[in-house]
């Protein structure tokens, strides 16, 4: 896991940065469990992505990252924000369809 925000500079970071964070909430092993992501389009541009892991029983946390204001949001089992983080360094994500992918288990 990065150690601070400067840390995150690249889209593979990020993920795993809110991968850890997500399963940090819930106590999981981030080994065990499987994030997949979705591009978030605004008036036919990207504007961040939205990232889900799903737990066992049925367990659910997301995140959202805003590109436009390089803001992570973090969500807990009942969709309430519990946390905000400001990147330090701007990322930016390819112009590409909005497409679910399903990443496999760090």
């Amino acid at each position: 896991m990065r150690d601070s925000m400067e840390d995150i500079r690249t889209l593979d970071e990020l993920r795993d940065f809110i991968h850890q964070k997500l399963c940090e909430k819930e106590n999981l092993l981030p080994d065990q469990f499987r994030m997949s992501e979705m591009q978030l389009i605004k008036r036919g541009r990207s504007c961040g992505m939205q990232f889900l892991l799903q737990g066992p029983r049925s367990v659910r946390l997301g995140a959202i990252w805003a590109s436009d204001h390089n803001e992570i949001y973090l969500y807990d089992t009942q969709g309430v924000r519990y946390q905000k983080v400001r990147l330090k360094c701007r990322l930016r994500i390819d112009e590409q369809p909005a497409e679910v992918v399903d990443r496999p288990a760090a």
